[in-house]
């Protein structure tokens, strides 16, 4: 149910009278599922904000961190040189910390527009309760706004701790609207942030954003650390579901296109599966990355204050030991130093792979399958093994397993074992626009 006292609250701040038409009914929308040319630029690890449930909070907080600090503007236009013409990527997102007060940050956008590599701010937004700043952005040339809204009102402040951090962003919304800036909602689902989901959905209907992404609280980067997650903060699969499945429903009523990041299928309504984003679904998505370049920023060395950038790498293999009659050897194994190509001829190696021509859709499959079964170590239980979708389901968080268990996961049964990873997604309708 709306809680109206809360809606009421947002829109005295985001009414905006001479909005202009910004939102997804403005655009086209496909069914056709491409693998994404998206890269990603983490900046530094400096921001304005202490969100509990940061992926980066150590390295936020930690000024010694050689994470921490941004980076130089010459070395952030390399970056976005290699993504551009060294893995063909066409858009790119910039984040922190907070891109927004990066001291570079109006030349880097027209850089990478200039390039041909649409930018993209990942943002909490609380600069951009400042309407001069937001002409700056659009005149820099930023293509839009990934506006990161993790509650409403006190529960934005608890969660981010800033006071009227909450105020701050639905005048940045209000901006938004009034100069006819682009954006979407990233929305990180914690036990404290399910109780906004029906409210967030109306203010992203009632703004005009084009697209909402729920994400689960999950333990990346930082968030691995002992203690930081616990039955406080993260919410239960099935209690998340209640709120999530009114707030799908009515965003999508609404032609407001919904994603749902790292959730098992079978705790969402069959007729939300097709929302569901999984690491074999991302590379699917145009508003993610590509696991190609993404292996390669993702390195220390893109990532810090470094002075020198890694050359570039291609995608990590994993289980493909031997295609077109060419083998791979260890570059195949996860763990061993030349799955990391650490001690082989990288050269070589990209010739190898070439050579080989293997499937870009296998590729990339194989490289998610390592990421939720190496890097995050995804369980299934008995239900999960017989399941219908195993194969093109994550299955549960190590740590959530370890906190709730796995009792929630319910066996679907269909005709067949799926084995293709967008056969729910290629339902799903998503915008189409430039840069993607």
């Amino acid at each position: 149910m709306i809680n109206n006292e809360i809606l009421n609250w947002a829109r005295a701040q985001y009414k905006c009278e001479d909005r202009q038409d910004i939102g997804a009914n403005s655009l086209p929308k496909t069914k056709n599922r491409t693998i994404t040319k998206r890269g990603v630029l983490w900046l530094g690890q400096t921001c304005n904000l202490k969100c509990f449930f940061c992926y980066f909070r150590e390295k936020i907080d930690n000024k010694m961190d050689p994470e921490h600090e941004f980076m130089s503007i010459e070395k952030a236009k390399k970056i976005c040189h290699t993504l551009r013409y060294v893995y063909g990527n066409d858009s790119i997102d910039i984040q922190g910390g907070e891109p927004t007060i990066y001291p570079h940050i109006f030349e880097l956008i027209s850089y990478c527009a200039e390039i041909g590599l649409a930018p993209t701010l990942i943002t909490n937004g609380i600069v951009l309760a400042n309407e001069e700043m937001c002409k700056k952005f659009k005149d820099a040339g930023i293509k839009d706004f990934l506006f990161s809204i993790h509650g409403l009102d006190k529960t934005y402040d608890y969660v981010t701790g800033l006071d009227s951090g909450g105020i701050k962003q639905m005048k940045a919304l209000y901006n938004f609207q009034k100069l006819g800036i682009p954006f979407r909602f990233n929305l990180t689902m914690t036990t404290q942030t399910i109780e906004h989901l029906e409210e967030i959905a109306e203010v992203a209907i009632e703004t005009g954003a084009r697209a909402v992404n729920f994400i689960a609280f999950n333990p990346f980067v930082d968030q691995a650390s002992e203690g930081k997650r616990n039955t406080a903060n993260v919410p239960t699969y099935s209690e998340a579901k209640k709120h999530l499945t009114i707030a799908i429903d009515r965003l999508e009523a609404d032609g407001i296109e919904c994603n749902v990041r790292y959730f098992p299928f079978c705790m969402v309504e069959e007729r939300h599966r097709k929302n569901l984003y999984n690491f074999q679904q991302l590379s699917y998505d145009h508003h993610e990355w590509d696991y190609n370049s993404w292996t390669w920023t993702t390195r220390f060395k893109q990532k810090s204050n470094h002075p020198e950038l890694d050359r570039p790498i291609p995608i990590l293999l994993y289980n493909i030991h031997e295609y077109n009659n060419i083998n791979f050897g260890e570059t195949a194994v996860h763990g061993t130093m030349p799955h990391y190509l650490k001690e082989i001829d990288v050269y070589e190696h990209m010739l190898k792979l070439f050579s080989a021509d293997i499937p870009k859709d296998f590729l990339y499959r194989q490289n998610a399958k390592l990421r939720a079964e190496k890097h995050c170590n995804y369980q299934y239980n008995e239900a999960c093994k017989k399941c219908s979708l195993k194969n093109i389901c994550d299955g549960f968080h190590s740590d959530y397993a370890e906190i709730f268990g796995t009792g929630e996961a319910q066996e679907v049964v269909m005709n067949t074992h799926i084995d293709e990873p967008i056969y729910f997604i290629k339902e799903q309708e998503k915008i189409v626009d430039k840069g993607m």
